[in-house]
């Protein structure tokens, strides 16, 4: 008898105070429909849920609350036969129920006892079919050092490109176009949906009319993040020698120009960078000193997200205050509403389950578009580099990152991992030492 497979997901949930929410899946069996199976996947569309009730204390203590971990088969078998976990179902042919696990539908589904036995762990938003340790340990000898042989693997990179076209078109989720708004509209930020703000006369002068990436297309692309790996690499001479360069969040360069370069294509500025590093404005300096950083850019693209959250607004009005004020031989870019989502789903369909996408993983998602061969810089998300030396969070200020952090908005050591694995396949170029020809 032919059998097929079906996704059996289940969620655990924790209860305060640590109350957490674990996704628990695994391919099992699935008789076909003539065959009798476990009544509760029927009906609820192969769907449980187990609310813990209690939980050994190593639990409570261990890495599981603070990381990825693979669910121990003994551990999560033993927890439901002694009733720390109760299932629930619901279905047409029964109302909502809670039992012990010994008396719920599925207790002797050999298909759903097969699903835990290969449960595949998912903690806030994130997974891997084995262990997934966010620690320095797990990655400091994965990464080749930049002399190590590396080849462009082109079939996988407009496979990749072919499947996020599905998702967003780079050339026009860049930015909104002066045709789609006009003054007064409302908008509701992405983050804060319930708040609204209205696009002023500033924002709408400053919206291009054709996309500063319209039929644009490069040989090489270089993506620069911002991590102290980059310090003593020696990388900037090669990040200028690519056809177009992109950084993130108006990083100074000049006095860093030797690891990092001078050329910039395209830069973002975060609305939380006027705050942390131009002090928000108080004062004519600080004016100043922004003024400076954006008459450096010299025609480069600078990409607002002006329509993220709410705290924003102002800094954003600043700002477009200050180009048009002054001037300033800038391109102004606002991304699409849809792009952040549409990135998200992308990496959510491959099994890359990222919180919200940080800048850089953005950038490399976009670039995809309109790039032939993309070369990352300046991307290492731990504390210390391969070498087991310190590695500031930021190159050029002394800023503190919690990495692995439940508080922190991105999941940064899960998009390093799926990075490196595009790397090692050739789909893109990851470099966290120093490079060819750095002394």
């Amino acid at each position: 008898m032919e059998t097929s497979l079906k996704w059996v997901p289940a969620t655990l949930v924790l209860p305060p105070p640590r109350r957490r929410e674990l996704v628990v899946g695994a391919w099992a069996t699935r008789r076909p429909a003539r065959q009798s199976r476990c009544r509760a996947l029927r009906s609820c569309g192969g769907c449980a849920m187990c609310k813990w009730s209690s939980l050994p204390e190593p639990w409570l203590r261990g890495p599981v609350l603070g990381a990825e971990a693979q669910l121990s088969r003994s551990t999560l078998w033993g927890s439901i036969r002694q009733g720390a976990c109760r299932l629930h179902g619901k279905g047409p042919q029964r109302p909502a129920t809670e039992k012990r696990a010994e008396e719920t539908w599925c207790s002797r589904s050999v298909g759903y006892r097969s699903a835990l036995r290969r449960a595949e762990v998912v903690i806030n938003g994130s997974s891997s079919p084995a262990v997934v340790d966010r620690s320095n340990e797990s990655m400091k000898h994965n990464i080749q050092p930049a002399s190590a042989k590396w080849r462009h693997n082109q079939t996988l990179s407009l496979r990749i490109r072919k499947q996020i076209l599905k998702f967003l078109d780079a050339e026009k989720d860049i930015s909104v176009l002066k045709g789609t708004l006009k003054p007064g509209d409302i908008i509701h930020y992405i983050f804060d949906r319930d708040s609204t703000m209205n696009v002023s006369q500033n924002l709408y002068e400053l919206l291009p009319r054709t996309s500063p990436l319209k039929n644009k297309h490069f040989a090489t692309c270089a993506i620069v993040g911002n991590s102290g790996v980059l310090l003593n690499s020696g990388c900037g001479r090669e990040i200028d020698t690519h056809s177009f360069v992109i950084r993130c969040n108006l990083a100074p360069v000049q006095e860093y120009a030797r690891d990092v370069g001078l050329k910039t294509d395209l830069v973002t500025m975060n609305p939380s960078v006027i705050q942390r590093a131009f002090e928000d404005l108080v004062n004519a300096t600080w004016r100043e000193k922004l003024l400076q950083r954006l008459h450096s850019l010299n025609g480069s693209i600078l990409w607002i997200p002006a329509f993220m959250a709410r705290g924003g607004k102002e800094r954003v009005e600043w700002v477009n205050a200050l180009i048009l004020k002054h001037r300033v031989n800038v391109r102004t870019a606002y991304p699409s509403l849809r792009l952040l989502h549409a990135v998200r789903g992308y990496w959510l369909t491959n099994k890359v389950h990222i919180k919200r996408p940080t800048t850089g993983l953005l950038m490399y998602t976009l670039a995809t578009r309109f790039c032939n061969q993309i070369y990352l810089y300046g991307f290492w998300p731990f504390p210390l580099d391969q070498n087991q030396n310190p590695v500031k969070y930021h190159y050029y200020d002394s800023l503190k990152y919690g990495y692995t952090s439940q508080a922190s908005p991105h999941t940064m050591p899960l998009e390093f991992k799926a990075l490196k694995s595009l790397h090692e396949q050739g789909a893109l170029k990851l470099t966290v030492g120093q490079c060819d020809g750095a002394t």
